[in-house]
């Protein structure tokens, strides 16, 4: 038996007819596939309708949730009192901090505190694990300026570490708002143009974003809220470019706030801009795929040609290695 099939193997034309039919087969499979799978696309288009509909459903609780917690946190009891009796905020505030939190999606006073919190306590608690580790369990045989200049460098990365969190922060949620932005403003210019109001037209992109940016719908609804209470309308997209601090939201901002002023129409300019942010994004995506191949160069230099070589010139050297 096992000589049969190493004879058919190696026979050539049973091979090419085995593959013309494997071929074949898989052609008739391509095109047949589609036609029987058609039933089943109503189906799948309904399907995802409705998992798309859930979705949306589940941020807007949330939206409602985080409307109704977080923007009234108040500090804990034992961070507070940290804070007040080390008076950690005339030490360790900083007039940008507040603003940085907010750009991170913390707002109220809990956050500041806790941030205070953790730049007074997070050097300290490096500090002394440092110190542990170095005089108590380190076996390693350094001088006494060695491991002080080790002490000063814990120090110092405990009191930078809360604002390398929060700079991450920032660029996390702004990398998210700057995603779904362009299309914020195509649903914006929709429900502009169809008659409703600036109010109206944020509240309705808040709702329907939230599936998409949690952050940019926290926003829309924030300057809904801040356009119905706030005397001057101006304030309120000057809050909105603070909060994000993008430059896309900064324009679309001044483009409302000379809508506002000289009553020129807003549907062209929210048009142009989405347009913009649009192009935007696809540049940033184009310049990311750009940099990949000189990313690229020292993994391939220290993973794929060691490999490389060792597949190569591995034969010849067994056979260099083998000859007496």
């Amino acid at each position: 038996m096992i000589d049969f099939l190493v004879a058919k193997l190696h026979d050539v034309r049973f091979m090419t007819m085995l593959l013309a039919f494997f071929a074949a087969s898989a052609t008739a499979y391509t095109l047949v596939m589609p036609l029987l799978a058609g039933g089943d696309l109503n189906k799948r288009m309904k399907a995802v309708a409705s998992e798309r509909e859930r979705i949306r459903q589940r941020e807007r609780d949330r939206l409602n949730k985080a409307e109704k917690v977080t923007l009234r946190q108040t500090p804990k009891q034992v961070v507070s009192k940290v804070v007040e009796d080390f008076n950690l905020t005339k030490w360790l505030a900083q007039e940008s901090a507040l603003e940085k939190l907010v750009m991170a999606g913390y707002r109220g006073h809990a956050p500041y505190v806790t941030f205070l919190f953790a730049r007074g306590v997070t050097p300290i608690v490096l500090l002394l694990a440092t110190v542990a580790y170095l005089w108590i369990m380190s076996t390693l045989d350094l001088s006494i300026m060695v491991k002080l200049g080790i002490c000063i460098m814990a120090l110092f990365i405990g009191l930078q570490a809360p604002m390398l969190f929060l700079k991450n922060a920032i660029s996390k949620r702004q990398l998210q708002i700057k995603r779904a932005f362009p299309d914020a403003l195509d649903l914006l210019l929709i429900c502009i143009e169809s008659g409703m109001s600036v109010e109206v037209a944020f509240r309705k992109v808040a709702t329907e974003i939230a599936g998409q940016s949690m952050a940019l719908s926290e926003e829309f609804a924030l300057t809904t809220a801040e356009l119905s209470y706030l005397q001057d309308r101006k304030v309120a997209y000057e809050n909105l470019a603070k909060r994000t601090g993008l430059d896309g939201v900064k324009s679309v901002c001044l483009a409302l706030q000379q809508s506002e002023r000289y009553g020129t129409p807003l549907g062209q300019s929210l048009r142009v801009m989405a347009q913009e942010n649009r192009d935007m994004r696809m540049s940033e995506a184009e310049k990311k795929a750009a940099a990949l191949p000189p990313k690229l160069t020292v993994p391939m230099i220290l993973f794929f040609l060691p490999c490389l070589f060792i597949v190569i010139l591995g034969p010849s050297y067994i056979k260099v290695m083998a000859m007496p």
